[in-house]
């Protein structure tokens, strides 16, 4: 994916590159090309566990690295960009392309304020199937808001996204 997009853009900076590339490939953009490819139907999990966009994405990655594997760099990179094409699309060159809490912190650090702190409020569920809330606290300002998801980070980015809207940015 970098090699793609360093093919594509070679204008951008390195930093924004590897944004557009995190973008690409984290946990749900996995998912979506793993359900486009429709892996859904194909994967088996044990009785009673949840088909998660993390479970999907890990087999995403698993079928492109056997396809490495098998049939080599080129075929593994056509098929990759392949499937990839509908949010390779999509993808704003030019946009943002940071995450809530990036954001967040960038602006903070703008007005000259204090640093988000993130809380864990709870994490509910079995050990593969967590679920977990956390407070994003500005202290100086005396706000709070929270997120939930299915990971901390999820979570975390969600909370930081409310105080993002909070603010008015």
């Amino acid at each position: 994916m970098a090699d793609e997009l360093y093919a594509r853009y070679p204008q951008i900076p390195e930093g924004k590159l590897t944004r557009l590339r995190a973008e690409l490939v984290r946990e749900e953009a996995l998912a979506q090309v793993g359900r486009q490819l429709g892996l859904e139907e194909l994967l088996r999990v044990e009785p009673g566990t949840a088909l998660t966009a993390s479970i999907l994405a890990d087999a995403v990655e698993a079928v492109f690295g056997a396809l490495f594997l098998d049939a080599g760099y080129a075929a593994a990179r056509a098929a990759l960009l392949s499937a990839f094409e509908p949010l390779l699309a999509r993808l704003d060159p030019q946009g943002p392309a940071k995450d809530a809490k990036t954001q967040l912190q960038e602006i903070l650090q703008a007005r000259q304020r204090r640093l988000p702190e993130y809380r864990v409020l709870t994490v509910r569920g079995a050990a593969h199937q967590q679920s977990f809330e956390v407070e994003c606290v500005i202290a100086d300002l005396g706000l709070s808001t929270s997120g939930s998801g299915t990971s901390r980070q999820r979570a975390e980015q969600q909370a930081a996204q409310a105080m993002l809207e909070r603010l008015g940015t």
